[in-house]
């Protein structure tokens, strides 16, 4: 007995058939575990609510504790951040651009409107978050950071992220894309191209301006090698599932043409070395 003649506390042992409980009743109602009633918890557990009560030592932070140690949030679901992109990057590769508002995502990612805004402040927000999981700026970015002295060799794993990451599902890629094309005075496109156009030229184009004072590269203006280097893998890219579903333009392996398209940018613009390559 403790001092004040209670008897000492102890955390519950709360079994797997109270923990399994809870994930029904949770899945049943729609709900995150934590919003779930210890009544409801009970029926699905077969058992009274105090009788429930009493197994959990007289509070349910036993279960949450016991949920947790499954390896499950009490929420329930995964964090709001995460649930969202992959929510919104659906709407968009499915959709379109017109299709990806803050309600639709919220609908989409079973969350509310304001744990959105509090998430990621505005829509433009969102999609940048939607962008930034999708683009192949962090895989290009540590690639030509790590490049070594084969120029071919890089271009071509250049070439290759950026079109793999086109064909990726979700298709966000092409349809953000199509809205640069289509509407490229709207305040999210605004917002994003301010935001990655700066790294195409800080990043993959400070890389060709290395290239170019290392003497490996033709002195052009940085920009249109850009366009060089990139356009004929976007152009490929986005005539791919045409091709898978038609048959009609006979395009080969996707690597293979990658690999094409960086071997012909290098014939284009490369200055060869004392041994001609």
């Amino acid at each position: 007995m403790s001092t004040d003649g209670r008897a000492p506390s102890r955390s519950a042992e709360v079994h797997q058939d109270l923990v399994d409980a809870a994930l029904n009743a949770a899945r049943r109602l729609d709900k995150d575990i934590a919003d779930v009633s210890v009544q409801a918890i009970a029926e699905d557990a077969g058992i009274s609510r105090s009788t429930l009560l009493r197994r959990l030592g007289g509070t349910r932070h036993a279960l949450d504790a016991a949920v947790r140690a499954a390896g499950i949030d009490p929420g329930g679901r995964r964090p709001v951040r995460d649930r969202a992109v992959e929510a919104g990057a659906r709407l968009v590769g499915e959709l379109g651009l017109a299709a990806f508002t803050v309600e639709a995502v919220a609908a989409e990612a079973g969350c509310s409107i304001p744990s959105l805004y509090a998430t990621f402040t505005s829509r433009d927000g969102l999609l940048l978050a939607v962008y930034d999981r999708y683009s192949p700026t962090s895989d290009v970015e540590a690639h030509l950071n790590s490049a070594g002295d084969d120029l071919a060799a890089t271009l071509r794993t250049f070439c290759r992220l950026i079109g793999e990451n086109f064909q990726r599902q979700p298709r966000v890629l092409p349809a953000i894309l199509a809205e640069i094309l289509a509407r490229p005075q709207d305040p999210a496109i605004q917002s994003l191209l301010s935001r990655h156009l700066p790294w195409l030229l800080d990043g993959a184009g400070a890389w060709l301006g290395r290239e170019i004072r290392r003497g490996r590269i033709r002195d052009l203006p940085v920009p249109l090698l850009l366009q060089q280097l990139i356009g004929p893998v976007l152009l490929h890219a986005l005539s791919r599932p045409v091709d898978e579903t038609l048959a009609v333009l006979g395009l080969p392996e996707a690597g293979e043409a990658y690999d094409f398209f960086a071997d012909n940018f290098l014939r284009a613009v490369g200055i060869p070395g004392p041994d001609g390559r």
